[in-house]
């Protein structure tokens, strides 16, 4: 079993959670912050230490305060942790449940484990570190989906950032004009166009608003 993780947790009960069932699996030494920044400053020690941490456990959300946090996010801790240390393992503890972001994090971060914080949320995570520990990559039950070879989840950003716009109530119009304000491509208005008619005959959907609804209880959006 690891003998060497830490927490990276903005809320005193769940990180309090967290540490007791470290506690119970017998991992020797945990340690604890509540900062992004904290938490990449004591693995960089760790590893100057000779000493190294072998698992991150991180939210991804962190209410923001009086710091000036340089990595504001677990997803920037994430991103931080895996260029700077590719032996650490990482379990991302969330209550984030969007499949597209669960598949983005593995395929551009190689995490280990995705775990949802639910009333079994502690339990999944004792199967995560056990499954981490043994080389398993572990998703918990409510994202299982999020790297199905279905074709309803084979779309990638530019698409999910298309759909985003039109739950907002954008038409195809605003979008063509907002993506070539943010120097987005494609962002012709034929090719947005195209797009929303593919996506459309993917999920099956009658209309614009039918493909809101679909993507968002896939949870893709």
């Amino acid at each position: 079993m690891y003998e060497k993780v830490l927490i990276a947790e903005d809320m005193d009960d769940i990180n309090k959670g967290v540490y007791s069932l470290l506690k119970e699996l017998g991992i020797p030494e945990i340690q604890q912050v509540q900062y992004c920044d904290d938490a990449h400053l004591k693995l960089k020690k760790g590893v100057f230490d000779k000493d190294p941490f072998q698992l991150l456990i991180t939210d991804l959300s962190f209410k923001s305060d009086h710091r000036n946090e340089k990595l504001a996010s677990g997803e920037a801790l994430v991103a931080q942790a895996r260029a700077e240390f590719p032996k650490l393992k990482i379990i991302v503890y969330s209550v984030e449940d969007r499949l597209q972001r669960v598949r983005s994090l593995i395929a551009n971060y190689k995490i280990d484990a995705y775990v949802c914080k639910s009333r079994t949320g502690l339990k999944s995570l004792a199967e995560a570190i056990k499954s981490t520990y043994t080389n398993q990559l572990y998703l918990s039950t409510e994202v299982s989906n999020a790297l199905s070879r279905k074709s309803e989840l084979e779309i990638n950003d530019y698409d999910i950032l298309l759909i985003k716009h039109l739950a907002k109530g954008l038409s195809q119009d605003e979008i063509s004009h907002l993506f070539k304000q943010k120097d987005i491509s494609p962002s012709s208005l034929s090719s947005i166009e195209k797009h929303l008619n593919r996506l459309r005959i993917q999920f099956k959907a009658n209309n614009a608003i039918h493909l809101v609804a679909i993507t968002k209880d896939l949870g893709l959006i």
